[in-house]
Protein backbone atom coordinates (compact mmCIF):
# COMPACT_ATOMS: atom_id res chain seq x y z
CA UNK A 1 0.00 0.00 0.00
CA UNK A 2 1.69 2.98 -1.29
CA UNK A 3 1.74 5.80 1.71
CA UNK A 4 -0.52 8.99 1.95
CA UNK A 5 0.83 12.06 1.51
CA UNK A 6 -0.46 15.42 3.06
CA UNK A 7 0.77 18.98 2.59
CA UNK A 8 -0.30 22.11 4.60
CA UNK A 9 -1.21 24.73 3.31
CA UNK A 10 -0.41 28.25 4.47
CA UNK A 11 -4.63 28.91 4.19
CA UNK A 12 -4.63 26.31 7.07
CA UNK A 13 -6.34 23.18 4.57
CA UNK A 14 -4.55 20.01 3.57
CA UNK A 15 -3.79 19.57 0.25
CA UNK A 16 -4.32 15.48 0.01
CA UNK A 17 -7.20 15.48 2.26
CA UNK A 18 -10.92 15.97 0.69
CA UNK A 19 -12.02 19.50 1.20
CA UNK A 20 -15.63 19.61 3.05
CA UNK A 21 -15.74 23.22 4.31
CA UNK A 22 -17.89 23.56 7.61
CA UNK A 23 -19.72 26.38 8.92
CA UNK A 24 -19.31 24.50 12.17
CA UNK A 25 -16.32 26.90 13.89
CA UNK A 26 -14.95 30.19 14.89
CA UNK A 27 -11.45 32.02 15.60
CA UNK A 28 -8.91 30.78 17.51
CA UNK A 29 -8.11 33.52 20.61
CA UNK A 30 -5.68 35.50 19.72
CA UNK A 31 -1.76 34.68 19.94
CA UNK A 32 -2.91 30.79 20.45
CA UNK A 33 -0.41 28.64 19.53
CA UNK A 34 -2.10 25.10 18.13
CA UNK A 35 0.00 22.75 20.49
CA UNK A 36 -2.27 19.74 21.12
CA UNK A 37 -3.94 16.83 18.71
CA UNK A 38 -6.91 15.83 20.04
CA UNK A 39 -8.20 11.88 19.15
CA UNK A 40 -11.81 10.90 18.82
CA UNK A 41 -13.80 8.36 17.01
CA UNK A 42 -17.60 8.65 15.38
CA UNK A 43 -20.02 6.78 13.23
CA UNK A 44 -23.85 7.37 12.50
CA UNK A 45 -25.67 5.75 13.62
CA UNK A 46 -23.37 4.46 16.33
CA UNK A 47 -21.50 1.31 14.83
CA UNK A 48 -22.54 1.79 11.06
CA UNK A 49 -19.51 2.98 8.83
CA UNK A 50 -21.19 3.79 5.66
CA UNK A 51 -22.91 6.58 4.39
CA UNK A 52 -22.59 10.14 4.66
CA UNK A 53 -24.39 11.10 8.32
CA UNK A 54 -20.72 12.09 9.63
CA UNK A 55 -20.23 14.59 6.88
CA UNK A 56 -23.96 15.90 7.34
CA UNK A 57 -23.46 16.27 11.09
CA UNK A 58 -20.64 18.49 10.59
CA UNK A 59 -21.80 20.18 7.40
CA UNK A 60 -25.23 20.92 9.53
CA UNK A 61 -26.94 19.39 6.71
CA UNK A 62 -28.19 16.16 8.97
CA UNK A 63 -32.12 15.22 8.71
CA UNK A 64 -32.53 14.46 12.32
CA UNK A 65 -35.50 12.71 11.36
CA UNK A 66 -33.68 9.67 9.71
CA UNK A 67 -33.08 7.74 12.47
CA UNK A 68 -34.23 7.56 16.72
CA UNK A 69 -30.20 8.44 17.94
CA UNK A 70 -30.34 11.44 15.84
CA UNK A 71 -33.22 13.24 17.95
CA UNK A 72 -30.48 14.45 20.49
CA UNK A 73 -28.67 15.98 17.44
CA UNK A 74 -31.27 18.09 16.54
CA UNK A 75 -29.73 21.59 16.50
CA UNK A 76 -26.46 20.61 17.20
CA UNK A 77 -23.15 22.78 15.60
CA UNK A 78 -19.98 20.17 16.23
CA UNK A 79 -17.45 19.41 13.78
CA UNK A 80 -13.55 18.40 13.52
CA UNK A 81 -10.63 19.45 11.63
CA UNK A 82 -10.53 16.27 9.90
CA UNK A 83 -11.85 12.66 9.76
CA UNK A 84 -10.24 9.79 8.75
CA UNK A 85 -12.88 7.10 7.21
CA UNK A 86 -12.75 2.97 7.49
CA UNK A 87 -10.80 3.18 4.08
CA UNK A 88 -8.00 5.57 5.10
CA UNK A 89 -9.68 8.67 3.28
CA UNK A 90 -9.08 11.73 5.08
CA UNK A 91 -11.63 14.75 5.16
CA UNK A 92 -10.97 17.85 6.11
CA UNK A 93 -13.76 20.67 7.77
CA UNK A 94 -11.97 23.35 9.25
CA UNK A 95 -9.07 25.07 8.24
CA UNK A 96 -6.29 24.31 11.59
CA UNK A 97 -5.68 28.14 11.65
CA UNK A 98 -9.82 28.05 13.15
CA UNK A 99 -11.15 26.85 15.92
CA UNK A 100 -12.83 23.36 15.39
CA UNK A 101 -15.90 22.61 17.99
CA UNK A 102 -14.74 19.00 18.84
CA UNK A 103 -13.66 18.89 22.23
CA UNK A 104 -16.50 20.75 24.41
CA UNK A 105 -15.58 21.14 28.13
CA UNK A 106 -12.34 19.94 28.13
CA UNK A 107 -8.96 20.30 30.21
CA UNK A 108 -5.07 19.68 29.26
CA UNK A 109 -2.70 19.84 31.64
CA UNK A 110 -4.25 22.62 33.70
CA UNK A 111 -5.66 24.39 30.49
CA UNK A 112 -9.15 24.21 29.80
CA UNK A 113 -11.19 24.99 26.48
CA UNK A 114 -9.02 22.45 24.82
CA UNK A 115 -10.61 23.44 21.48
CA UNK A 116 -8.56 27.27 21.85
CA UNK A 117 -5.59 25.59 21.33
CA UNK A 118 -5.86 21.86 19.42
CA UNK A 119 -6.76 20.23 16.12
CA UNK A 120 -9.46 17.03 16.19
CA UNK A 121 -8.80 14.13 14.28
CA UNK A 122 -11.92 11.64 14.02
CA UNK A 123 -11.56 8.12 12.96
CA UNK A 124 -14.27 6.55 12.03
CA UNK A 125 -15.01 3.68 14.70
CA UNK A 126 -16.22 2.44 17.94
CA UNK A 127 -14.80 1.57 21.29
CA UNK A 128 -15.40 -2.15 20.15
CA UNK A 129 -14.22 -2.67 16.87
CA UNK A 130 -10.43 -2.17 16.15
CA UNK A 131 -9.47 0.38 13.92
CA UNK A 132 -8.15 -0.72 9.96
CA UNK A 133 -4.76 -0.33 8.79
CA UNK A 134 -5.83 1.76 5.97
CA UNK A 135 -6.74 4.51 8.81
CA UNK A 136 -3.42 4.32 10.95
CA UNK A 137 -1.50 4.89 7.83
CA UNK A 138 -3.43 8.11 7.17
CA UNK A 139 -3.03 9.19 11.06
CA UNK A 140 0.68 8.56 11.07
CA UNK A 141 0.96 10.34 7.85
CA UNK A 142 -1.60 13.53 8.90
CA UNK A 143 0.39 13.75 12.19
CA UNK A 144 3.81 13.93 10.41
CA UNK A 145 2.65 16.86 8.73
CA UNK A 146 1.02 18.50 11.36
CA UNK A 147 4.10 17.53 13.64
CA UNK A 148 6.16 19.26 10.73
CA UNK A 149 4.46 22.88 10.36
CA UNK A 150 2.52 23.46 13.87
CA UNK A 151 4.20 23.64 17.47
CA UNK A 152 2.12 20.43 18.24
CA UNK A 153 3.36 19.43 21.50
CA UNK A 154 1.30 16.48 22.55
CA UNK A 155 -1.20 14.09 21.36
CA UNK A 156 -4.32 12.58 23.55
CA UNK A 157 -7.47 11.47 23.41
CA UNK A 158 -10.96 12.93 23.98
CA UNK A 159 -11.30 10.50 26.97
CA UNK A 160 -8.24 11.76 28.53
CA UNK A 161 -9.31 14.99 28.46
CA UNK A 162 -13.36 15.42 28.97
CA UNK A 163 -13.10 11.95 30.91
CA UNK A 164 -16.33 10.98 32.73
CA UNK A 165 -18.11 12.92 29.93
CA UNK A 166 -15.96 10.87 26.50
CA UNK A 167 -14.54 7.33 26.15
CA UNK A 168 -12.83 8.16 22.59
CA UNK A 169 -10.88 6.34 21.32
CA UNK A 170 -11.26 3.72 23.57
CA UNK A 171 -9.88 0.74 24.03
CA UNK A 172 -9.63 -0.50 20.95
CA UNK A 173 -7.44 2.13 19.68
CA UNK A 174 -3.43 0.95 19.04
CA UNK A 175 -1.48 4.43 20.78
CA UNK A 176 2.01 2.69 20.22
CA UNK A 177 1.12 3.35 16.37
CA UNK A 178 0.97 7.40 17.39
CA UNK A 179 4.50 6.72 19.07
CA UNK A 180 5.71 5.77 16.14
CA UNK A 181 4.21 8.27 13.92
CA UNK A 182 5.20 11.46 16.14
CA UNK A 183 8.77 12.77 15.78
CA UNK A 184 10.98 12.65 19.30
CA UNK A 185 9.62 15.40 21.99
CA UNK A 186 6.12 15.53 20.93
CA UNK A 187 4.20 13.58 23.63
CA UNK A 188 1.64 10.56 23.61
CA UNK A 189 -0.36 11.69 26.92
CA UNK A 190 -2.52 8.43 27.69
CA UNK A 191 -3.60 9.49 31.59
CA UNK A 192 -6.93 11.40 32.63
CA UNK A 193 -6.70 14.58 33.10
CA UNK A 194 -7.92 17.02 35.62
CA UNK A 195 -8.58 21.04 36.40
CA UNK A 196 -5.65 20.88 38.24
CA UNK A 197 -2.93 18.70 36.18
CA UNK A 198 0.19 20.33 35.48
CA UNK A 199 -0.60 23.34 37.87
Amino acid sequence: MTPPVFRLTADGWTEGAEKRPSAHFNERPEGTLVSLVVLHFISLPPGVFSGEDVDALFTGTLDCSRHPFYRDLEGVRVSSHYVIRRTGQVRQYVSVGDRAWHAGVSVFEGRSGCNDFSVGIELEGTGEVPFEAAQYASLAALLRELCRVLPIEAVTGHEFIAPGRKSDPGPCFDWDAVRRAVPAGVRVVTVPQTETAGV
